[in-house]
C-alpha cells in the first residue's frame, strides 16, 4: 500500500472487523475517518456486473469532474479490465478479501494519472457483504486534475490480500471461472499460475495473504 489514505483506511477497517471477516456497515463512523472521506466510496452489490455507488468522496468525484453516486464502478475500464475488477470485487464481496489496485486514469486529451484503490467488504445484516467500503486516490497531483475529467481507467497491478484464511475456491491455483451467484455468472477469466502469482486475464494477481 503506496498511500498513506490506503494505509489508514484498511487498518480502519481491520480494527472495527475484530475477528470477523468484516464489519458491518453501520459500524462505519464517518467521523472517525473524516481526513480520509474526500478519498473513499462505498458500493453496494446490485449483480456480479453492478456495483453501484452509494457514495463517493469529494475528491475523487473531483478527479472525475462528475457525482458519481449511482454510477456502475464497472462502468469505463479498457479492455478486459472491467471484467479482471468485476473478478476482483466477487473475491471481496462474497469471500472477505481484500484488494489493492495500481490503476491510471485517463483523459479525452490522454493525460494520465496514477491512483490507488482499495476494496474492502462490509457486512449488511440478512444480506452478507453487500457492501463494499473503499479508497481511490491520486499518487500526483498533475495540473489538469479537476479540470479534464477522467473518461477511462485501466489497471496496472492487483494484489489480493486474505485477512483469514485463503478461500477454499482460489486454493487450487487454476480456475477457469469464478463461482455463480443466483442466475448470473461473473465474467469468465482464464486463469494459471504464475512466478509470484496467478494469471487473470492479462493481470497478475499476488495473494498477500494474512495481514
Amino acid at each position: 500500500m503506496k498511500h498513506s489514505t490506503t494505509r489508514s483506511l484498511y487498518e480502519y477497517w481491520d480494527n472495527l472487523r475484530g475477528h470477523r471477516p468484516a464489519p458491518d456497515r453501520s459500524e462505519v463512523e464517518p467521523g472517525q475517518i473524516r481526513n480520509l472521506l474526500g478519498d473513499t466510496f462505498i458500493l453496494e452489490v446490485i449483480d456480479p456486473v453492478t456495483y453501484r455507488f452509494r457514495l463517493a468522496g469529494t475528491r475523487l468525484c473531483s478527479l472525475h469532474c462528475r457525482e458519481l453516486k449511482s454510477r456502475n464502478i464497472l462502468r469505463g475500464w479498457r479492455g478486459e479490465d472491467d471484467q479482471a475488477l468485476a473478478t476482483l470485487l466477487a473475491a471481496v464481496s462474497d469471500d472477505a478479501g481484500a484488494a489493492v489496485l495500481g490503476i491510471s486514469g485517463h483523459t479525452e486529451r490522454e493525460h494520465t494519472i496514477d491512483m490507488e484503490m482499495l476494496l474492502l467488504p462490509l457486512h449488511v445484516p440478512g444480506e452478507g457483504c453487500s457492501r463494499v467500503l473503499g479508497s481511490c486516490v491520486a499518487l500526483q497531483q498533475p495540473y489538469w486534475a479537476g479540470l479534464h475529467p477522467i473518461l477511462s481507467q485501466s489497471i496496472k497491478s492487483v494484489r489480493l490480500l486474505w485477512p483469514d484464511e485463503k478461500p477454499a475456491f482460489l486454493s487450487s491455483g487454476l480456475t477457469s471461472s469464478v463461482p455463480a451467484v443466483g442466475d448470473h455468472q461473473y465474467p469468465p477469466l482464464a486463469t494459471s499460475t504464475v512466478a509470484g502469482g496467478r494469471q487473470v486475464g492479462h493481470l497478475t494477481v499476488l495473494d498477500g495473504g494474512k495481514v
